[in-house]
């Protein structure tokens, strides 16, 4: 196929079948679309419907998000994992604001600067809210372009990226790329799929390389496998006598940054440590169900302990620290398995108090 010809079957495709009422297609602005975008990396589509829609009705529009409290933002972030798009998120609203007018730059790699806002997330602001040509990149259309080209090599590496981008570049229309953008992104969430590809259905089945190979399933390359460590934290959920639990914000960058958690310790003995930092102290302790966490990077096995305290006269709190009340709680970012352990300890207390 030439590239008007590919275009032309995606456009055909689409016009017949592709997704036309997903919240973020609806009243479309460059913001929705950016939220969109940012929340749509690493999360499949039904996850961010339920969260997109809570976000737009707190935060409509670019000005209220960089007024938002970033504990506001996480909160709403909470559960999506990947913390960092929602700091991110946040940052380049204030700069889109401040710097921009609150109108966001209609230029491709202007757009791309920004924190959070890579090439290919760039290129989706531009192409469907602005109906700029711009070609994206995004794990959806990798896999349509490597398997229509046959291109070996895992997408990660430089030039097995280069040459996807040469191939995006080549493809795209002048015309109509807010619709062939999502078509393209829609053939890999529907048909070109991971691990059972309906190639029968595809508009670009004819100049596939993979499909008339009899090899679709062999590209992309995938990313070379490693034994993920793992990694041990006891968190104590320190009890008082209104039922709060004890929490601290954790530093703005790293692991669950900005987000509230629970205090990690290597062993029990530290819990004397910790109390006494805080003039808490210590009654009866339970251990609680463990859970593990998986990160991209590591496994976090968490030994989860329900302690209860009280606060000796004259305590004083200390910054970034909170007793997180669980009968009516403040919207606070929480990590997932803080929010689940958090759920955990409600429910064993609320036990206790059974008749």
């Amino acid at each position: 196929m030439s590239p008007e010809q590919f275009s032309a079957a995606v456009l055909d495709w689409y016009d017949r079948h592709g997704r036309k009422d997903l919240p973020w297609q609806q009243g479309i602005t460059p913001y929705r679309v950016w939220v969109s975008e940012i929340m749509l990396q690493q999360t499949q589509v039904a996850t961010v419907l339920e969260y997109f829609g809570r976000f737009m009705q707190a935060l409509p529009n670019v000005q209220a998000l960089a007024e938002a409290p970033e504990d506001e933002v996480l909160h709403l972030w909470t559960g999506l994992g990947y913390y960092s798009r929602a700091r991110n998120l946040h940052r380049t609203a204030k700069i889109v604001v401040e710097q921009h007018g609150g109108e966001f730059p209609r230029d491709v790699l202007a757009l791309a600067e920004l924190p959070g806002i890579g090439l290919s997330t760039a290129g989706a602001i531009a192409s469907l809210s602005m109906g700029l040509r711009a070609p994206i990149l995004d794990g959806n259309v990798k896999r349509v372009l490597a398997r229509y080209t046959a291109q070996s090599g895992y997408p990660g590496e430089p030039k097995v990226a280069r040459q996807l981008w040469s191939a995006a570049e080549r493809f795209t229309p002048q015309h109509r790329v807010g619709n062939y953008t999502q078509a393209m992104m829609d053939l890999g969430a529907t048909l070109c799929t991971r691990s059972k590809p309906s190639c029968l259905l595809c508009p670009l089945r004819a100049g596939c390389r993979a499909h008339l190979l009899g090899r679709e399933t062999d590209f992309p390359t995938p990313k070379p496998r490693k034994e993920l460590p793992q990694k041990r934290t006891l968190m104590p959920l320190l009890s008082n006598r209104e039922g709060a639990i004890l929490l601290y914000r954790r530093p703005a960058s790293g692991l669950w940054g900005g987000l509230w958690s629970l205090p990690e310790l290597d062993d029990l003995r530290a819990l004397e440590d910790l109390a006494a930092r805080h003039f808490l102290q210590l009654g009866e302790r339970r251990e609680l169900p463990g859970l593990t966490h998986t990160f991209s990077h590591f496994r976090l096995a968490i030994e989860p302990w329900l302690v209860e305290v009280s606060s000796m006269p004259h305590a004083v709190a200390e910054a970034d620290w909170l007793w997180y009340n669980l009968a009516t709680p403040p919207r606070l970012g929480l990590a997932a398995p803080v929010k689940k352990l958090l759920k955990r300890a409600a429910d064993e207390l609320n036990a206790g108090e059974s008749p």
